[in-house]
């Protein structure tokens, strides 16, 4: 069985998160995704704690089925050597930061006369225009200027940093996948290939969307942790139980909370929902009963309710969780580095029945394929031997 981006290749100069999270997706289901490092160390993915006997599980965690090479693009060689591969490749996908490529001699506009057919994708933090294109920033910076972090977190306290990184990832790491794969359509249709612009900082407002609807309908900026969706009402917020551990209750719709009201027996709550004023008596009345039980009891105790509740989990607890088992979205990579240790590695989440993507756990050593990718390319043994003794490779 064929799988659908088989015969796409790719040329990743992306680090760390955002970019190998997407080119481990596309990898996922058939694109030859060939990462092209600094021979002075390559990603620095490849070094961020904690370790194994030396090696960093977070690269592991977004970088499986891929290809790595070495060059050195700040030298003339290592440059014509880029060039020479962008002849043989659909994808470049250029992380750095605005204006490093065209520095270089490498930007969109070089490279798309020397394959027309190229779609360069750069993921950027703030963009490659306005005034922030050529700030610095991390996920949290980008966050910030969105309008995430200021609602994330407990009502008049202070804001709370994600324990993910949601702009990195969902702002930054799956628009580029959007943008390649729409491109890839147009170059069908069209011939041309083209240059997609993705922001980090554009990804996580487009993220807001409900937020911005909840702001116009008020009438006045959302407060911190006091809102329908962040724990100001009693039908949707998170419960501390007697073992020190949480539950969760989404019970939105009218007929979930009558249901959680009447089975809790405080039926006199079902028709105070939305009452902003009821909030705080019926919340502190739950939070008391909802101590009164374990978080396993009370998930037995709900257990044939449909209610939308369901236990606050740990990591070790969701990667054996049933229903994450039933649909294969923890791969465990057993004894790494011959430490005895191993490693937690997310499955695919886009499901296609004809068509699945694989999880194929080999992972590029720095610089392993430079002869095979070089060789395809044209480049001979003597040729690659020189590249390697003058640092280009």
């Amino acid at each position: 069985m064929g799988l659908p981006l088989e015969g796409i290749k790719v040329l990743d100069l992306s680090r760390y998160l955002p970019g190998p999270f997407c080119t481990q997706l596309l990898a996922d289901f058939g694109a030859e995704v060939v990462k092209v490092e600094d021979p002075r160390g390559g990603d620095p993915g490849r070094d961020m704690p904690p370790h194994i006997n030396g090696l960093s599980p977070r690269f592991y965690t977004v970088n499986r089925n891929k290809k790595s090479i070495t060059l050195n693009l700040k030298t003339p060689e290592g440059k014509e050597i880029f060039k020479n591969l962008v002849k043989h490749y659909d994808i470049v996908l250029d992380q750095f930061r605005p204006g490093v490529m065209t520095r270089l001699g490498l930007g969109y506009e070089v490279l798309k006369e020397i394959n027309p057919g190229l779609i360069y994708c750069a993921l950027t933090g703030y963009g490659l225009n306005g005034p922030f294109r050529d700030v610095a920033g991390h996920d949290l910076n980008y966050l910030n200027l969105a309008g995430v972090t200021e609602l994330i977190g407990v009502y008049q306290e202070r804001p709370a940093m994600p324990a993910v990184q949601i702009a990195d990832v969902a702002g930054g790491g799956m628009y580029t996948i959007i943008a390649i794969l729409l491109a890839l359509i147009d170059r069908k249709n069209t011939g041309r290939g083209q240059l997609c612009d993705i922001a980090m900082l554009d990804g996580s407002i487009s993220l807001m969307a409900y937020t911005l609807g909840e702001w116009s309908g008020l009438g006045k900026l959302p407060e911190r942790g006091n809102e329908v969706l962040t724990g100001g009402f009693a039908c949707y917020n998170i419960y501390e139980t007697k073992d020190n551990k949480y539950v969760s209750l989404g019970a939105v719709e009218e007929k979930f909370w009558q249901q959680f009201c009447i089975k809790l027996g405080r039926e006199q709550y079902a028709s105070y929902q939305w009452d902003k004023e009821k909030q705080a008596e019926i919340l502190k009345d739950i939070r008391d009963i909802m101590k009164q039980k374990t978080r396993d009891e009370w998930v037995a105790f709900f257990a044939d309710s449909d209610i939308c509740f369901t236990p606050v989990l740990n990591l070790a607890e969701m990667s054996t969780h049933p229903q994450v088992l039933a649909r294969n979205m923890i791969y465990k990579l057993q004894n790494v580095n011959e430490s005895g240790q191993e490693i937690f590695l997310t499955g695919i989440p886009i499901k296609l029945s004809e068509s699945p993507g694989q999880v194929v756990l080999d992972f590029p050593e720095l610089g392993e394929h430079n002869r095979e990718i070089l060789m395809a390319a044209g480049y001979s043994e003597s040729e690659i031997k020189e590249f390697k003794e003058k640092g280009i490779i």
